[in-house]
């Protein structure tokens, strides 16, 4: 098979995650939860440093745009816009809140997946944690017919 015909890693990515988030109520669960579970990680990785938490974001960014250059862009402003909300936010409330918050996605995410009846794409490969929100963006950019 040459280059041309290869499925590129993230349609294949992302069609390995799809296969066990095909249940609609598990899909919505997971459109407010990922979302959340990220928001919420970068809130525990600010009230260590900020600066770590912006680390944390450009890495991962990096990961994003060798997977999609379209999807890096809308990881970075979906990332701007979270470590705006978390440089608002009062420093003393950041932990506790992202701690609970972040425990509260997580419920949501495996009463999905019980529903759902299968386990999580994580507990087989960990870079469907990156891929999860991804997942959620693919929705987006398909409704607004962007390409990714």
């Amino acid at each position: 098979m040459d280059q041309a015909t290869q499925p590129r890693a993230i349609d294949t990515l992302l069609a390995k995650y799809s296969e066990s988030h095909l249940n609609h109520t598990n899909e919505v669960i997971h459109f407010v939860c990922v979302p959340v579970i990220v928001f919420t990680l970068l809130g525990i990785v600010w009230w260590i440093h900020p600066f770590a938490a912006v680390a944390v974001t450009l890495l991962s960014l990096c990961y994003y745009f060798k997977l999609s250059k379209p999807f890096a862009a809308g990881m970075l402003a979906m990332s701007a816009v979270m470590l705006g909300l978390l440089s608002l936010m009062p420093p003393a409330t950041v932990l506790p809140l992202s701690l609970a918050i972040f425990v509260l996605a997580w419920i949501g995410q495996f009463i999905g997946h019980k529903i759902e009846g299968k386990k999580p794409s994580f507990f087989d490969d960990l870079r469907f944690l990156l891929i999860g929100p991804l997942f959620v963006l693919s929705f987006l950019y398909r409704r607004l017919h962007l390409a990714w």
